[in-house]
Parts: C-alpha cells; structure tokens; sequence
C-alpha cells in the first residue's frame, strides 16, 4: 500500500476484526439481521484479504477475477432490496466499490495496484469515480460518528428511553450491542476510504 507495510497490516486487522464481529452477529436477530450481518462479514474478510501487503502475500492475477464475480454478484443481491434505499443501498455501493477496485489492481488495468499490491506513485481507476466515491465514504463516516457519539451518551450513560436503540439500520441487533454494530460499520468506511485512496 502507498502508506507502508504497517497500514496495511492495520486494515488487513480492522476489516478481519469487522468481519469477525459480523460473522457472529449472523447467529440472533430476524432473517433480515442475519443476512444482513453476513454480507457484512463478506465485505470485512474481502476488504482484509484485499489489504494485507504485497511482502506476504502477492495473490495471482485470476484472484482479482474472482473478486469482482464475487462482489459483482454480492452487488447484484442487493440491487432489489436497495430499492427501499437506506443501508441496503449503502451495501450495494459498497460491493460495486469491491468490483471497482478489482478491476482497477488487475493485471494490465493499470501499472498500480490498490492496497498492499500498490508501487509507490502508481495510479489505477477513474479519477472522477474515485473521486465520488471518496466523497460517499467519507460523508458516510462521518455520519456513522455523529449518530454513534450521541447514541453512546444517552445509552451508556443515561439508559434512558435511547439505551439499546441506536439507529444501526437493519442488521443492527435487537438486545444487543447495536453501538458496536455502528462502530463496526463505521470502521469498514473508513478502511474502504482509505483503500480507495491508494487508487
């Protein structure tokens, strides 16, 4: 990655801790949650492997097929519920954001890579949608942090009539700990953010 090994490494951990808190959230909640929390599993392992640097492991060039099917496919999943908006649209983004990226680091798209795979002053993708999408990921952790500050203040502190019902979207677990659900899909923004600034 153009930040270094040690960034890598830090997004390989966030996006596998991400995928691991989601991948336990598919065990309660209502089919809607657990579905939900799987295809934000997908997403933090996908974005993990996608981030480990090139030192340890440089994947071969079908392996950036393999991710844009998967997410190509993960994107077409979401397409009818986004119809509804909210944050099924945020996940349809998200996985033609994967598709975008793949396309982008595979052989002969470009001279760079993305994260871990990138050269030091390579460029790869579309400068405008980049761009736009950088724009999205970063209104959207922001907005993720301005309704986890308030959320933690009135349920942490208070328990009052707010305690245990921060406005996560679907996915977010009934009776449990909805803010580290918000916490965790903050943090997957903010690592495909800086992901995709290594484009």
């Amino acid at each position: 990655m153009h930040g270094g090994a040690l960034t890598g490494w830090l997004l390989t951990a966030l996006c596998a801790v991400s995928g691991a808190y989601c991948l336990a959230r598919t065990r309660s909640g209502t089919r809607q949650e657990r579905r939900t929390a799987r295809a934000e599993a997908v997403m933090g392992f996908g974005m993990a492997v996608m981030a480990v640097p090139a030192a340890l492991l440089t994947p071969p060039d079908w392996a950036w097929a393999v991710y844009a099917v998967l997410f190509g496919a993960a994107a077409l999943r979401a397409l009818w519920p986004s119809r509804h908006g909210g944050h099924h649209l945020h996940h349809l983004v998200g996985s033609l954001a994967m598709v975008y990226m793949a396309v982008a680091m595979a052989p002969g798209a470009s001279e760079g890579g993305h994260a871990g795979h990138a050269t030091a002053g390579a460029a790869g993708g579309v400068p405008l949608l980049t761009g736009a999408l950088l724009v999205y990921y970063a209104f959207y952790v922001l907005r993720s942090a301005g309704r986890l500050i308030p959320a933690v203040g009135v349920a942490g502190v208070h328990g009052g009539p707010g305690a245990g019902s921060v406005p996560g979207g679907p996915g977010t677990p009934a009776g449990g700990r909805p803010e580290l659900t918000l916490a965790c899909r903050m943090t997957m923004g903010l690592a495909m953010f800086a992901m995709l600034l290594t484009l």
